[in-house]
């Protein structure tokens, strides 16, 4: 595939992973979203639920990963791509080793919690000796954007 298609279809799916960012926000949720792509479509999608589902765990990428695994009836996805609208954290770090992810595609860089180049690089060096291709930056203005704008209406809220 030429680079710049594949940087053309990583925009369009970070798009489509925006909009789920953004119906969190609606919900007042932390403006995370997230789709597993394979085989040119949609097999998962997700937004963080957090605070609606009480969960701890209900971060976007975990719905996605669960959501595509039903799809294909397997938790193996090696053949899928993850475009999720931030860097992933520990845990979700980890829940895209033990799925076998075949790539990761993430918009803006975490700083504070990011555990794939920020924070630290679990993707890199794991024990189940299976390689997630990892491209950072897609779209990355616009993720960052929405969450900054997201925390600012906290901040002068005062929630």
């Amino acid at each position: 595939m030429n680079p710049l298609s594949a940087a053309g279809e990583h925009e369009r799916w970070m798009l489509v992973a925006l909009g789920e960012a953004g119906q969190a926000a609606e919900r007042g949720e932390v403006p995370v979203g997230a789709v597993v792509v394979a085989d040119g479509r949609v097999i998962g999608r997700g937004s963080n639920q957090v605070e609606q589902l009480r969960d701890p765990t209900a971060h976007a990428e975990i719905l996605a990963v669960g959501a595509a695994a039903t799809t294909l009836g397997d938790w193996r996805l090696s053949r899928a791509i993850l475009y999720v609208t931030l860097e992933p954290c520990t845990m979700c770090a980890g829940a895209l080793l033990l799925s076998r992810l075949g790539a990761l595609v993430f918009g803006a860089a975490d700083p504070r919690a990011g555990a794939v180049v920020s924070c630290a690089r679990l993707l890199e060096g794991n024990p189940y000796g299976h390689r997630i291709d990892v491209t950072g930056g897609v779209l990355a203005p616009a993720c960052s954007e929405l969450l900054q704008k997201f925390f600012t209406q906290r901040r002068e809220s005062g929630s």
